[in-house]
């Protein structure tokens, strides 16, 4: 592999002055060596004539790196923060206990969060983008992954225990009081940099706990077990390889929570996309799998209702989970993009 950074096209979005460890020339050197040991042990080597791609953000280094001598055009190469490192070992375990709805990795390092993965074909938002107005779309992924958190049931606590967040139901209040401080803190030491609304202010954040609170005693109530919850499952996460087949990925903001969480983040999309009246049918979709436990469509569409409220709690959590040395402005935009998370729990009308 060229061992500088010049053999590489750069994308570092909107966060020009992000820091991470790409940034380091001894911890680039590090992870490329390891990646092109791990493809010569496979019979790969990258291409000498095709740049690699190289897209930075606060939360994660992502590599396309062109091989040659394979079929595919490129395997990608994936650094998280310590925060997030749980998502290495996790993508190697999914490939073991669902390996028909993943990636299978071709390598990762659990202890330092690196991750070698193959290029997954044609993502889904190019998909919908040829079908801009059927939301039907949705369906059979939403049944698909439905399905796999249905087998991941009784993986919970292997989950926890390769760092995989615990966000479970009856622990939600817990995990809202710490991302309260966790944006407390971060406001108080930025404050220079940015004032919060005063709807944002921690205080107010505070006053929202109670309606959490009924919320997610009632869902536990409902007696739904934890599952994997993506937290951020959007058209640009899941990939359609083949005609009906649908493999997801991306797992850096997952947790062990509600599985009817990971519901918010497809529902918003589906939202701006086609419009409310697309939701109910995606739904019934996504809720298929579950009626198996011998629950009424009422008792999970109400599940659905709470969890759509409380996903918002998982993705305030995901906002904080940058590189070491990020500097005041991004801890500052993570805690506000946090803090708006966190006050969607006010909002008197459920999301779907």
């Amino acid at each position: 592999m060229h061992d500088d950074d010049t053999w590489a096209v750069m994308d570092r979005g909107q966060h020009e002055g992000a820091k991470t460890p790409w940034d380091q020339a001894t911890w680039r050197d590090e992870v490329l060596g390891w990646a092109a040991r791990e493809l010569a042990a496979r019979g790969l080597r990258e291409s000498g004539t095709v740049r690699r791609g190289v897209r930075l953000r606060p939360w994660s280094v992502l590599v396309r790196i062109p091989v040659e001598g394979t079929t595919d055009a490129a395997v990608w190469l994936k650094a998280n923060p310590p925060a997030g490192a749980f998502e290495a070992p996790l993508t190697a375990a999914l490939a073991r206990w669902v390996p028909e709805y993943v990636l299978e990795p071709l390598a990762v390092d659990a202890d330092r969060g690196w991750s070698l993965l193959p290029d997954g074909g044609e993502l889904f938002h190019q998909v919908l983008d040829r079908t801009p107005t059927d939301p039907r779309a949705w369906e059979e992924p939403l049944r698909q992954y439905a399905t796999m958190q249905r087998a991941l049931v009784p993986y919970t606590k292997d989950l926890e225990q390769l760092g995989v967040p615990s966000a479970r139901t009856k622990a939600l209040p817990q995990v809202f009081d710490e991302t309260v401080e966790f944006i407390g803190s971060v406001m108080e030491q930025t404050a220079a940099l940015r004032k919060p609304a005063p709807d944002l202010d921690p205080t107010s954040l505070r006053a929202l706990r109670p309606r959490l609170l009924n919320w997610s005693e009632e869902l536990a109530d409902l007696g739904i077990p934890d599952s994997l919850d993506h937290s951020d499952l959007h058209d640009g996460q899941l990939f359609n390889p083949e005609p009906g087949r649908y493999t997801f990925f991306d797992w850096g903001d997952a947790a062990v929570s509600h599985p009817f969480c990971s519901f918010l983040v497809p529902a918003g999309r589906v939202t701006e996309r086609y419009g409310p009246e697309a939701l109910p049918r995606l739904r019934d979709a996504y809720l298929e799998p579950w009626t198996a436990n011998g629950r009424t469509g009422k008792e999970l569409r109400r599940a659905l209702t709470l969890a759509g409220r409380l996903g918002a709690v998982g993705r305030a959590v995901s906002w904080g989970r940058h590189f070491p040395g990020a500097s005041d402005e991004t801890r500052a935009a993570g805690a506000t993009a946090s803090a708006k998370w966190l006050r969607q729990l006010s909002y008197d009308e459920p999301p779907f």
